[in-house]
């Protein structure tokens, strides 16, 4: 089966190709649709790479651009984008007080978590919120936590104060911050891994259930580098769990 798989994420939009388990041909697009429509639409093609498609997964935490994205894939792909929600069947089963409320990139977390590593598991997502998301032994989704992701705190930083610059949340960091954009690097690594342990840690002893941990979302590499947690980095999680829905619901 292969279907064309798309995340809309309130900073960027992953796109990418399912084919059969694999996950291929991923773009990334900075902005969203509305603000750069014609890069969507290239994302779109690119992954196709002009063949026809079995469908599309939208999984969107965007509404407001879900029925743009509906038009563009219809238009480019020519066929019809299936929007990724808790009603349709999936590899968990969602234990929530409303299942509705639960972001489809969580459910394609969960989903394409245990479809590759099984449960246990906990998901950590860093993207512009850092999510965790809990699947118990018996593959029940029961939900997790939601703190500031870092590109929310390091951004809040520069626009709330006269002297602090925007920090780009890449490259070394260093033992100790020598000039503002060092300690500012500092800061939001080894300060975010602190969360990240603590929050993991947090809902290991509540749960009493030894979970393996799972990181994705683009900013899970940089934060957790040199943290010794032992996280399994799997970058594209959230598409092939779009894809592993869209398989699950094909007709």
């Amino acid at each position: 089966m292969r279907c064309v798989v798309i995340d809309v994420g309130n900073t960027s939009t992953g796109v990418g190709l399912w084919d059969n388990g694999r996950v291929s041909r991923v773009s990334h697009i900075r902005g969203g649709i509305r603000g750069r429509p014609e890069a969507c639409a290239a994302a779109l093609r690119k992954a196709a790479a002009g063949k026809a498609a079995d469908g599309a997964a939208l999984g969107s935490v965007v509404p407001r651009a879900d029925a743009q994205w509906r038009r563009l894939v219809r238009r480019e792909l020519g066929c019809a984008a299936l929007t990724v929600g808790a009603g349709l069947k999936l590899d968990v089963t969602v234990d929530y007080p409303e299942p509705a409320s639960v972001g489809a990139d969580r459910l394609a977390d969960a989903c394409g978590g245990v479809r590759r590593y099984g449960a246990p598991l906990l998901v950590a997502d860093f993207g512009t919120a850092l999510t965790f998301d809990i699947i118990m032994p018996d593959r029940r989704y029961v939900g997790g936590v939601i703190a500031p992701g870092l590109p929310l705190m390091t951004d809040y930083l520069s626009e709330r104060t006269a002297l602090l610059p925007r920090v780009e949340l890449k490259g070394p960091c260093p033992k100790i911050g020598r000039s503002t954009l060092q300690a500012m690097r500092v800061g939001a690594q080894i300060g975010y891994r602190g969360i990240v342990r603590e929050i993991a840690e947090y809902l290991r002893r509540e749960t009493g259930v030894d979970f393996r941990l799972v990181a994705t979302g683009g900013y899970a590499g940089w934060a957790l580098k040199g943290s010794g947690m032992e996280f399994t980095l799997d970058p594209d999680l959230t598409l092939f769990g779009l894809g592993c829905i869209f398989e699950s619901n094909a007709p």
